[in-house]
């Protein structure tokens, strides 16, 4: 029996098999590896969030199947969240939709809108799925460089005078991954306008909103009418619930509809005590974030320390949960770096390559793990290039 065809247009998602990698050294050595490339927060959700869904697992129905739609109570919470933050009024029974994690989103959208043939841009470097579910989905993926130069930024310009016909969608997703790189209000209106004009709808991919960012934004603020906006959030990682999976969708009601329609042939709805949980995360006021974001910036500071001593050059300030750094050596590339770093140091930093060919000189550093692991990450290299610096001024 031979597989779709569809899954020769993608490969199977880098980090299964570097994670088998890893646990197969930590298997056949006493040096375990440090995993500094998984943004898989490791902190834990609020006391308060966790008591709420032990109280939901007792009450009658709580373990049912749930409404396609998600529970009025986290639609609700969801609309409430995007009115305190930024300012943007949704209606919770039509222009929210909830969903299990963001990432399933990005498959959602695909198939609802993009027909064999349809283009989508899709930013390099940028994150994997948007790529694949192109592809699944049978569209045709467009590169749309972001480069340093601009601020890790497209250049709406330059995409303006290459063939775009047949257009359908357009991925962003600042604060960026993996680049850290944010953008503001100005950025989103001229995204927004770019999206108009060609009659494509612009996707922005927004779960890192609140981290190392201060100033958070939601491209549905740049577009009053949700005609050619959606956003996806995530809890995963503002609120520490990524094995949880709970995210959503929002925009124009006819575009959740069609969402919908689709995504109602793939689940039955999250877990009623989740969904219950979800809404207190959201409610969650401002210290929450501030002491997120102070457990962030300590753990940011020794990774700075990281890639200095790495010797790549990174443009300070980042936000999100990931440090970006340029290999400064023109003869060695990401992945050569990140595979010697975990031979000689069993330290594991992601090759930036993954994310795109614009990423082949670049590391991605993620900020997942206690400052202990950083620091011994830190020692580890500092000790490879005093050994290494030892043996060529001895030789």
């Amino acid at each position: 029996m031979k597989e779709a065809l569809r899954l020769n247009q993608i490969s199977e998602y880098y980090f299964v098999a570097k994670l088998a990698e890893i646990e197969q050294l930590n298997s056949s050595s006493e040096l375990k590896v440090l995993n500094l490339g998984i943004g898989s927060p490791d902190l834990s959700p609020s006391e308060t969030v966790l008591e709420t869904l032990k109280q939901g697992m007792d009450e009658p129905g709580a373990h049912a199947y749930q409404s396609y739609r998600g529970t009025s109570l986290l639609r609700n919470a969801i609309a409430a969240w995007y009115k305190d933050w930024f300012d943007v009024y949704l209606l919770p029974d039509s222009q929210i939709l909830p969903l299990m994690g963001s990432k399933e989103g990005i498959m959602h959208i695909s198939m609802a809108f993009v027909n064999p043939g349809d283009k989508v841009l899709t930013p390099n470097p940028g994150y994997p799925s948007y790529r694949s579910c192109t592809l699944l989905a049978g569209g045709i993926p467009v590169e749309m460089p972001l480069k340093a130069t601009n601020q890790w930024r497209p250049d709406f310009d330059i995409l303006c005078k290459q063939d775009l016909s047949n257009l359908k969608l357009i991925w962003l997703n600042y604060p960026n991954m993996p680049t850290g790189a944010k953008a503001d209000l100005g950025f989103f209106r001229e995204a927004v306008a770019f999206a108009r004009a060609h009659n494509a709808i612009l996707c922005h991919d927004n779960p890192y909103v609140f981290l190392l960012n201060d100033q958070p934004l939601s491209a549905l603020q740049a577009d009053d009418s949700l005609e050619n906006v959606l956003e996806l959030t995530s809890l995963s990682k503002c609120y520490n619930m990524a094995g949880w999976r709970v995210g959503s969708v929002c925009g124009h009601r006819d575009h959740i509809s069609a969402i919908m329609a689709f995504r109602s042939q793939m689940d039955s709805g999250m877990l009623k005590p989740v969904q219950q949980a979800a809404a207190k995360a959201l409610a969650s006021d401002r210290h929450w974030t501030y002491q997120l974001n102070s457990t962030y910036t300590r753990r940011q500071q020794i990774g700075y320390k990281i890639m200095e001593a790495l010797h790549l050059e990174t443009a300070g300030n980042a936000s999100g949960l990931f440090l970006w750094g340029k290999v400064a050596t023109p003869d060695i590339n990401g992945e050569q770096l990140s595979i010697a770093l975990l031979q000689q140091t069993r330290v594991f930093i992601t090759p930036g390559h993954i994310f795109g060919s614009e990423g082949d000189q670049y590391l991605r550093l993620s900020l997942c793990s206690p400052e202990s692991d950083l620091e011994a990450a830190l020692y580890r290299i500092q000790t490879m290039f005093h050994l290494e610096s030892e043996q060529s001024t001895t030789y």
